[in-house]
This record gives C-alpha cells, structure tokens and sequence, in this order.
C-alpha cells in the first residue's frame, strides 16, 4: 500500500491511501510550524479549544449531537512535537460511505466537519469564547499542575528541560504553567491565525472519497492569505560533559532518565539502524538493558532506550531503587560500551530484526497506525517508504553498523527523582 502526493498550492499537500480492507475512512489535517517559546501556552491550548466546537456546531453539545449522527464518528484535535517543529492536527474517522444505511454521502459530512473546526472555528466578535477559553485554560491548568503525580513522566519531562534548555525543541508541548494568565481569547485567535497563514499543511485521506475533501480543501484555502514559513530542520545538542541533577520527593520508587546527544543531526536515511541499535540496547526483553541490568543484576524495575531522531537524542529511562540509582547508572554506561567495542551476536540481531519486522507488519492494522506511519515519513522528509520496505532493509544491517550508531551517543544529562532522606526505613 503506497502513499500518492499531490501538491494543492505552496505548502499545502494532499496525501492518498485507499485503505481498502476497512470499513472505516480517516481523514486528518495537520499544520506543521516551528515551535516558539512565546507562543507554546496558547498552541498548547489550542486543540482543547477548538475541539469544543466549530462555526456550524458552536458548542460541545450540537457538535456531540453531529457526531452521533454520522454514526458514532470520532473527532480528535491534538499537538505534538517532533524536534523543534510543533504538528496542530485535527482527524475524523467514521464508517465509509458505503456502510450509511440511508445511503449518506458521509465523505462529503466527514470533510466538512474537519475543515470546519481546522477552518472555521466558532468565534464571538472575532475572537474565541471567552468562556470556552477560560474552561480549558483550567483545564490546561489542571494538567500542568498534575504533571509530577507520574514522577516517571515528570523525570523524563525534567531531564529535558535541562538537556534542551532554551532551544526549539526544548519548547514544551503543554505550555507553561506561569504563562497561562495571559492567554486571552484576542492571544489565541492571534496565535491560530498565525497558524492558518505560515504552517505547512499536510491533509491525509484513508479510505475516503477524495473529491469530497478535495472540494472541503478548496474551499478552506479559498480566500486564505498564506505566507508559509520554512520548517525547522533535524538538529542536535551539542555534546557537552555529563551533567548530574538529583531532586528528592515524596516516593518509594526512584526514576532515572539519561539523555545522550549525538552532538549533530541525525541522518534520516539511516533510521532503520537507529531502530535495530535501540531494540539491541534497550528496547526489547531480549536487549542488554533489560537482560543484564535488569534481570541479571536486579537494578532496574524497568529500563528501556529510545530514539527522538529529529532532535539527535538517545534516552535511557528506568525506575530504581533509590539505594541503587548510582549503580543502575554504572551498569547502564556499561552496557552500551560493551555494545560499541564488544562482541554483538547473531542472535541479538536476529531478535531485533523480528521484532522490528511484526511492529512493521502491524502498521496495516488500523487506520491511525496507517497515517502515524505515513506523516511520521512525510516529516522525516526524502522518499517516503512503505512498511513493507523498511522492514526489508532491517537485512542489510549488521552489528558493525549498529556498533557505529551507539559509538556517536555520549551522556550530557542524568537526572535522578529519588527518595527523601527522612523516608527511608
């Protein structure tokens, strides 16, 4: 199953699967843009807002009453980062035309549903509902203050706040809790409407009637000033000497995240090596993580590696006994020397080649996994691959070229949350 591209205008592209073995069809609009500090609280709140409601469903209401109607379809609004690039991205999924027991044209509902909240939000006197502004600013709130209840999520969330400092992709994908009282409906409709004329956008259609969203499409861009920006490229923190953070709280379990820089951008040809060098290191139960620092030693009650290719950075996350985060550290340095100067086996390989091969033989399971794989191929930029041809490269490599993948990370960041002294015993 192959992907068709077409550009529409400058920055704007129309992406085609027939994912002809469901009975559901997918359609997704995603604006891509260069993540900014000053701005990152309002794009943050953003799909919270606009998932509310559009101009033809203004309220959470008539937009739940559209949905039940075209048979239980779903609406998601979401952001994510992908290394200093933020992705603002609006999908519907729901039963293919075919299925409609009336025989609705439901393409043509589904289009028009997706442009409208990516398009034509509702406002009130040119702006964003103040008072749909001020409930998710709670909302947002919420979410922001709850953050270090999941202590492995707030290590990891510190440790790149440290790693990243000031740089684009040290933006934070929840905004910031201090910059929240200035957020205003004037702010955020500044903000989307900044988004409307600079990103990129990609429109993704699964399985759906392309005329319809064709003509959604024309419609949302016609009269549209559009002044698209470049996107920001892959990049890399400089390699630095490794830094230590310690911060204690109230817990029983430590957390402990490493972060590892390339100190250059990694390449995007070669991420089918970077995937075989994690599985090895630290992605599998078979990996040397999981095997000799967990099992064998007894140091880890988790410990997995993982790749964030588009920011040159290798992560080593793992829970602890506070007792033990000093050698679990050790152990961890370890392993990944043994990988890069020591013998790595047949086997190993062979394991992450299986594994890596079944999760690329999953992509075709869903629709969602469809496009998270396509777009994910759009954004790494050059040919776009199937998963079938990835997993046929997965061959090619060998240990020498998972060895020299491991050999370019060194530690800049360690960051322990671990247990209040007054706790222990």
């Amino acid at each position: 199953m192959s992907l068709h591209t077409e550009s529409i205008v400058p920055g704007v592209q129309l992406h085609t699967l027939p994912a002809d073995k469901f009975n559901r069809c997918r359609l997704s609009i995603h604006f891509r843009f260069a993540a900014a500090r000053p701005a990152a609280t309002d794009h943050a709140l953003l799909p919270l807002v606009l998932e509310r409601g559009y101009s033809a469903c203004p309220d959470m209401t008539a937009l739940s009453r559209k949905l039940a109607r075209l048979y239980g379809a779903d609406l998601t609004v979401a952001t994510f980062m992908q290394g200093a690039c933020r992705v603002l991205s609006v999908s519907v999924t729901g039963i293919k035309d075919e299925f409609a027991l009336e025989g609705e044209r439901l393409s043509a509902e589904y289009a028009a549903l997706a442009f409208g909240v990516a398009f034509e939000p509702y406002f009130e006197n040119g702006a964003f509902s103040a008072e749909a502004v001020n409930i998710e600013k709670a909302t947002l709130a919420r979410q922001l203050e709850s953050e270090i209840n999941d202590k492995r999520l707030y290590c990891v969330r510190q440790a790149q706040r440290r790693f990243f400092g000031n740089s684009p992709a040290g933006v934070a994908r929840d905004g910031y809790l201090e910059d929240l009282p200035a957020v205003t409906p004037a702010s955020l409709t500044a903000a989307y409407k900044d988004i409307l004329r600079t990103a990129s956008i990609d429109v993704m259609v699964l399985g759906m009637d392309e005329a319809a969203v064709r003509a959604k499409l024309a419609s949302a861009l016609e009269g549209l000033r559009r002044e698209p920006a470049p996107l920001p490229s892959f990049l890399a923190m400089p390699a630095v000497p490794a830094q230590h953070f310690e911060e204690k709280l109230d817990l029983v379990q430590a957390k402990l995240c490493m972060l590892f820089t390339m100190g250059r951008p990694a390449d995007p040809e070669e991420l089918d090596t970077y995937r075989m060098a994690m599985c090895v290191f630290g992605g599998l139960p078979s990996s040397r993580l999981f095997l000799n620092v967990r099992e064998k030693q007894s140091l880890c009650y988790y410990c997995a590696s993982r790749i964030t290719a588009a920011s040159g950075c290798m992560m080593v996350d793992s829970g602890v006994e506070p007792a033990n985060a000093e050698k679990a550290e050790a152990a961890i340095l370890v392993e990944l020397e043994k990988l890069r100067e020591g013998p790595i086996a047949p086997e190993e390989l062979e394991n992450a080649r299986l594994a890596l091969a079944g999760s690329l033989a999953g992509v075709g399971d869903s629709l969602a996994s469809l496009e998270s794989w396509y777009f994910s191929e759009i954004m790494r930029g050059g040919r776009v691959s199937t998963p079938e041809e990835a997993a046929a490269r997965l061959e090619a490599i060998g240990a020498a070229q998972v060895r020299d993948i491991l050999r370019r990370f060194t530690l800049s960041v360690s960051y322990l949350v671990t247990q209040k002294e007054e706790t222990h015993g």
